[in-house]
């Protein structure tokens, strides 16, 4: 501001114009596109020299948009066949967000067993989380994931894995328990494939807790044993949340791994 002689306060920070790189106007275009629908996950986008005429640049600015969203998993590149929308039935984005690992290092996929699905007013926290408004539907979810190579009381695959999913109530219409388990696939790719809704990132929080009996009775273990609890916010594209998951993770014999790039 200015004082009254004229003079301008040093504390006031100023006004500078933003800028966007052309390779980011671009990838914003491209997100739009994937956002609306116009491509299908699993589904190849036009090649570079298309989309550099759609958009009147260079197909170097469409490859460096490309390349942040190949890095940032919206997009896969295959040589020789083009780049495609990223699916969660890639083998290598199928459990991108399960970072439970065993300790003997040799990664079987998890089993799920579905214990409910139900559909009914958000709760507060829940509808403050997905964005919904006060009384809103959502879909809640509970299921544990199986360690099938490892074994608990009956000879039967050891629990690892207590989750609770809350989904919004509109996009995840028609959602039950007979549906998702008739589905073979991973969770994510029923979402993507039946409902149109695409997970492309997540945060997370991470605490350790103790079991309680009910928790403990599901997972096997006894009232008490340490856990950890991981909750996640899963974003669809435009930065909309549409997952809140809290799991509880018995890590006896596996571990929470992370890669820092």
């Amino acid at each position: 501001m200015q004082d009254s002689w004229g003079t301008i306060d040093a504390a006031m920070p100023v006004a500078t114009p933003s800028f966007s790189p052309l390779y980011q106007q671009i990838k914003g275009l491209l997100v739009q596109s994937l956002q609306a629908g116009e491509w299908q996950p699993g589904q190849a986008i036009p090649s570079e020299t298309d989309l550099a005429l759609r958009f009147r640049v260079s197909q170097g600015t469409v490859r460096k948009a490309i390349d942040e969203m190949a890095a940032d998993n919206l997009l896969v590149r295959r040589q020789g066949k083009g780049t495609f929308v990223a699916s969660h039935a890639e083998q290598s984005t199928q459990y991108r967000f399960l970072r439970l690992v065993p300790d003997s290092g040799t990664r079987a996929p998890l089993q799920r067993r579905l214990l409910d699905c139900r559909r009914q007013r958000a709760s507060a926290e829940v509808a403050r989380a997905l964005e919904l408004r006060a009384g809103e539907a959502a879909v809640q979810v509970r299921r544990l994931l199986l360690a099938p190579d490892e074994t608990a009381a009956g000879g039967q695959p050891r629990p690892v894995v207590l989750d609770d999913l809350w989904l919004p109530g509109a996009p995840f219409k028609g959602l039950t328990l007979e549906r998702m388990e008739s589905w073979r696939g991973p969770l994510y790719r029923l979402f993507e494939a039946e409902f149109a809704v695409h997970m492309v990132r997540a945060e997370e929080k991470l605490r350790a807790v103790a079991a309680g009996a009910d928790d403990a009775s599901l997972l096997g273990v006894a009232p008490g044993t340490p856990l950890l609890s991981v909750e996640r916010l899963s974003y669809t594209y435009g930065d909309k949340p549409v997952e809140l998951r809290r799991g509880l993770y018995l890590t006896t014999a596996h571990h929470y791994r992370n890669a820092l790039m």
